[in-house]
């Protein structure tokens, strides 16, 4: 993702907050059984998949703020660094298969909390610096965690159109 202007804590919330809200409004069409069928964009994944992998990065999100709190590097960037994007994703997708759809779900809601609280949290300062001695600003750094090809803190609206298109056809 290119690097763009940095997203005031207003606006990263807010996009947090717009993208899970479409998700939840699309969940809430699909029939209980329909939450663990495979055949998100035509792959694998089933909503509840989705779910968690969305969680997943939001808890990574909240990995990276408090070992950048320590001034330390983020456990999220080692993970790439040394296993790579699919591989990381692809060890999320494990740790929840099995669990019941509503122990994904209520663990994304709390988890989407601690991350929106967190944001509010970080001083506007910090916000706009690099969170250790240089690089991007925090902002930017937290938004590319969380972000899709729309921009920072838009994974979410990465993944509404294959969701969209599963609760519309295949998912009823």
């Amino acid at each position: 993702m290119p690097d763009t202007a940095v997203p005031s804590k207003t606006d990263a919330i807010a996009a947090l907050q717009r993208g899970d809200r479409a998700l939840a409004r699309l969940l809430a069409r699909l029939p209980t059984r329909a939450l663990t069928r495979p055949g998100i964009g035509g792959g694998d994944w089933s909503p509840v998949d989705l779910v968690g992998h969305l969680e997943s990065w939001e808890r990574h999100a909240l990995g990276a703020l408090a070992a950048w709190a320590r001034r330390e590097r983020a456990p999220i960037d080692v993970a790439l660094r040394t296993r790579g994007l699919d591989a990381v994703n692809a060890e999320e997708l494990g740790a929840n298969a099995g669990r019941p759809p509503s122990v994904v779900l209520r663990r994304a809601r709390r988890t989407h909390a601690e991350l929106v609280a967190a944001i509010r949290d970080i001083s506007d300062g910090a916000w706009q610096r690099p969170p250790l001695t240089s690089g991007r600003p925090l902002a930017l750094r937290v938004g590319g965690i969380l972000g899709g090809p729309d921009g920072p803190f838009r994974h979410a609206d990465a993944h509404l159109p294959d969701l969209r298109a599963f609760v519309e056809g295949s998912g009823r």
